[in-house]
């Protein structure tokens, strides 16, 4: 859908990047980094300075204490978090319990490993319900002696929903009576819009121990090209995952690690994320209620919801083509996000828009989709 916007010219509110800078300071401490020497490799599981950073944040956040030695790893992107945890963790026929819709990455990491996906779709929206939900009794029915894993992502991407300690509960019986592993997407946990905030796996020590907790520098410091993110577990886990993590990129940058550890000396970036996007979520939602679109109120992430039942019949792939070429506003469908796109189940005339974007880009796009 990128390189459909890039040819026709759209603006693009599909993909999940921001298209403003980073905090200039930032910037700064990474040409520190460089005039200062730090140009050769890093420590294989990231420099200690940034590990610390890492566990420090996550005690004062979450209140668990992970072992900056041990059990934190920096990775080349929270895609290779999670890549590589699934190659450790999973082995030939085991299976892999993935709640749909799902981030593209899951079920490749699955195939390449071996394991079997076993899908559970979430209850969808319609016309008595607002919102995307999780039925955990189908999860737990979805388990098996072969599970090996269940990966959960919240806050959800594409559905926007985030965990209610209810969750967290069910969740905690499931680890109970299964054994099972759990891997964590929390990539966006610092763009949540509920007043309870983001509900980690990390604050339940039950889970914890099961678990590993995969988040991004990219999405919180609007450096999504740097490709620095991170994972944290339990010692005799991570000592699976950078067995693989060594082999497929040995370590990640080392002047951004540098400066990232340097600019996390001060939270107020991360803690006041959710009060930045906020705002632009507020504009975006409330700009397309006054077009045919019917928006969802996202609960986290940079993405809302929208559907256009109002406008068209067309399945979700040929809409979010006709918009892209037409109108000159490109979204993804959300069937994108589903096991099988093109079927009929995987599509409910949704589309997801992201408003990680100026204002001035929030503002050009709703003048066009105003004119449908």
């Amino acid at each position: 859908m990128s390189q459909m916007a890039n040819d026709c010219g759209a603006i693009n509110l599909g993909q999940g990047f921001p298209d403003f800078s980073p905090d200039p300071a930032l910037l700064r401490h990474v040409n520190d980094a460089m005039q200062e020497g730090y140009n050769q490799y890093p420590p294989m599981a990231g420099i200690p300075e940034l590990r610390q950073a890492i566990a420090d944040k996550v005690q004062t956040l979450y209140g668990h204490t992970y072992d900056p030695s041990t059990e934190v790893t920096v990775t080349s992107g929270a895609t290779e978090a999670l890549m590589s945890t699934i190659l450790a963790l999973v082995r030939q026929g085991d299976e892999v319990v993935v709640i749909e819709p799902f981030y593209d990455v899951y079920l490749p990491a699955i195939e390449l490993a071996g394991g079997q996906p076993v899908v559970v779709s979430m209850d969808a929206p319609n016309e008595g319900k607002v919102e995307y939900s999780v039925d955990w009794q189908k999860v737990r029915d979805a388990i098996t002696p072969r599970t090996r894993l269940l990966i959960l992502n919240f806050p959800h991407n594409p559905t926007g929903i985030t965990l209610k300690p209810s969750d967290l509960d069910a969740l905690e019986q499931i680890i109970q009576e299964t054994g099972i592993c759990l891997l964590c997407d929390e990539v966006y946990e610092h763009i949540v819009f509920t007043s309870t905030g983001h509900l980690s796996i990390s604050t339940r020590p039950q889970l914890a121990e099961r678990a590993v907790v995969v988040s991004s520098f990219g999405k919180t410091y609007h450096t999504t090209g740097w490709k620095v993110g991170y994972c944290t577990a339990p010692a005799a886990l991570m000592s699976e995952i950078r067995k693989v993590h060594q082999f497929m990129v040995f370590t990640v940058s080392s002047p951004m690690q540098v400066a990232i550890a340097r600019y996390m000396h001060d939270p107020k970036p991360y803690l006041q994320l959710s009060q930045f996007y906020q705002s632009r979520h507020d504009y975006l939602l409330n700009a397309l209620r006054g077009t045919r679109f019917e928006p969802i109120a996202s609960q986290g992430t940079f993405f809302l919801l929208a559907s256009y039942a109002q406008i068209s019949d067309l399945p979700e792939a040929e809409f979010a083509t006709w918009l892209t070429r037409e109108h000159g506003v490109t979204v993804i469908p959300v069937a994108a996000f589903y096991q099988d796109p093109f079927s009929a189940s995987s599509n409910h005339q949704l589309v997801r828009f992201c408003f990680a974007k100026q204002t001035a880009t929030l503002e050009a796009a709703v003048q066009r989709l105003a004119q449908i």
